[in-house]
């Protein structure tokens, strides 16, 4: 049922609790596991992008704190010490194998802005390039909380069109997605195997109990959502299992089939995912239903409130009366003149902003509907 014959690029993203011990220090000989797999998928052929969690984990090992601070400025510093630490222990142990690894450090910005997110591309390709394996975290040190990704699980969703990874290995402590939780439910099934993400999917996720990590089944699903929407596999496996990464290309773990999603091209997938929307449109009912069955651009007419202030060509949330979420898009107006002619027909933009450079609001090619048809 896993259709591997197509995959040649990999990310793998590493939690904390499957890099450190039960003091919370780094493992080394949990990180040497990882690497040895690493190296075997790359003598296979396979381009392998490691996202890992730790640095926060390896500050409190290194501090001798048994549990993770609740503020901000304090994740922050234990990143600062920690990270350092991380990144060196890779190295010694990636020359072990004879391999060379990178260090990034991303913020949600990163993908927000169009070049930046070229720029990440073009270095990428280039350390694929010289046979480097990047290593990416999230910038902890430095991130506040309009930027933060909040888990490595959506870090690494966001990276699979980057490199246009054909499978996402979440290697995690558990063994992957059951239909209840296990620990409280010793009845729960794990599933083996998702031909589509459903309500019902979406259903049996639950919290994370790990006082390391930060994501739990529900950032996983919705990590999967993402990678399958741009046609792409995940499969959530077990780190505390021998080969648990290598048998992800068999038989471990839950795979997430990539071909049910909806195939969202790149620019699409950007908008949907990939960017942080810089305010809200509200629109009626029937230019709800118009945009939901057949994804029609948004005009003036169907619009009757503007949350937030943005600029021409930002991408902001297209929401109903209620709140629900139905599209996102790139505005051809700022919100100020959107608040303008929201209500009137698209004939009379010109005569209310003396100038009309577009008949639509959102283009239709330029949004991608969220909200599934009833």
């Amino acid at each position: 049922m896993r259709n591997i014959k197509d995959i040649h690029k990999i990310i793998i993203k590493v939690g904390s609790t499957s890099l450190c011990g039960n003091n919370g220090e780094i493992d080394r000989e949990r990180v040497l596991k990882v690497i040895s797999q690493i190296a075997t998928l790359k003598r296979q052929g396979y381009i392998v992008v490691l996202v890992s969690s730790g640095a926060i984990a390896a500050g409190m090992g290194s501090l001798g704190l048994q549990e993770k601070p609740t503020t901000l400025p304090q994740k922050q510093a234990l990143a600062a010490i920690g990270q350092a630490g991380l990144m060196e222990i890779y190295e010694e142990l990636f020359k072990i194998f004879h391999m060379k690894c990178s260090q990034i450090l991303l913020n949600h910005d990163d993908f927000d802005d169009r070049k930046r997110l070229m720029n990440l591309n073009h270095t990428l390709n280039a350390l694929i390039d010289y046979d480097v394996v990047p290593i990416i975290n999230e910038n902890d040190a430095l991130a506040v909380e309009e930027i933060k990704f909040g888990d490595n699980d959506t870090l690494a969703a966001l990276l699979v069109p980057v490199i246009e990874a054909e499978l996402l290995i979440l290697v995690s402590d558990i063994d992957g997605l059951y239909t209840a939780n296990p620990k409280v439910h010793p009845e729960a099934k794990l599933i083996s195997y998702v031909p589509k993400i459903t309500k019902e999917i979406m259903s049996y996720a639950g919290d994370t109990s790990s006082k390391l990590g930060t994501g739990g089944m529900a950032t996983k699903l919705k990590a999967a959502r993402m990678v399958n929407d741009y046609g792409s596999h995940m499969c959530i496996v077990n780190g505390a299992k021998p080969q648990s990464i290598l048998n992800a290309l068999v038989d471990e773990g839950t795979w997430f089939n990539g071909h049910s999603g909806r195939n969202l091209k790149a620019k699409e997938h950007w908008i949907a995912y990939r960017t942080k929307p810089k305010g809200d449109i509200i629109v009626d009912e029937g230019c709800e239903q118009a945009l939901v069955k057949h994804h029609v651009s948004l005009l003036p007419k169907g619009i009757v409130a503007v949350n937030g202030d943005f600029l021409i060509g930002q991408v902001v949330d297209i929401k109903n009366r209620q709140g629900d979420l139905i599209a996102k898009g790139i505005t051809n107006y700022a919100s100020d003149e959107i608040r303008l002619i929201k209500g009137f027909n698209t004939s009379e933009i010109e005569k209310i902003l003396h100038y009309k450079d577009y008949d639509e609001v959102v283009h239709a090619n330029n949004m991608v509907v969220l909200k599934e048809k009833v």
